[in-house]
């Protein structure tokens, strides 16, 4: 059964450039691109706040969560504290947190993507102190897979 659409209400901000709204690269795409509004070099080691231009608006009972592309993971390019969030009440520019990996410096242009963009469900939820009851398994505690 279909599910039905959700509206996302976007605001493009006076001093930026017409980047594109996020969209799906392909009909089977789970996030949608996001787009730089500024040229800008990233330097190794220095986080930069990369312009989207873009102000959001998500539907009470979700937020928006922002992740990496792979496409620039691959050329030495990292976003910082990934997946990040952007709470339903947030009103500010959206901006994607990149550092360089490499030697060197790495060049955005205006309308690259930089990162990529999907809606979550908010379920509400609420936490009660009490005794878990969980039967033993081979996984144990933290990194307990050994990778």
């Amino acid at each position: 059964m279909p599910r039905r659409a959700r509206e996302i209400v976007v605001e493009r901000l006076a001093d930026a450039p017409a980047v594109p709204l996020p969209v799906r690269a392909t009909e089977g795409s789970a996030c949608f691109d996001l787009a730089s509004a500024e040229s800008i070099d990233l330097e190794r080691g220095r986080v930069t706040l990369v312009r989207t231009g873009l102000k959001m608006r998500c539907p009470r009972g979700t937020f928006l969560e922002v992740r990496p592309r792979s496409g620039l993971a691959s050329r030495g390019v990292q976003m910082v504290n990934a997946p990040g969030t952007i709470d339903a009440d947030y009103s500010g520019e959206v901006r994607v947190p990149l550092t360089y990996l490499l030697d060197g410096r790495y060049h955005i242009e205006i309308g690259d993507r930089v990162a990529q963009i999907r809606l979550v469900e908010d379920f509400p939820t609420t936490f009660t102190l009490g005794r878990v009851e969980l039967t033993e398994s081979r996984r144990g505690g933290f990194g307990s897979t050994g990778r």
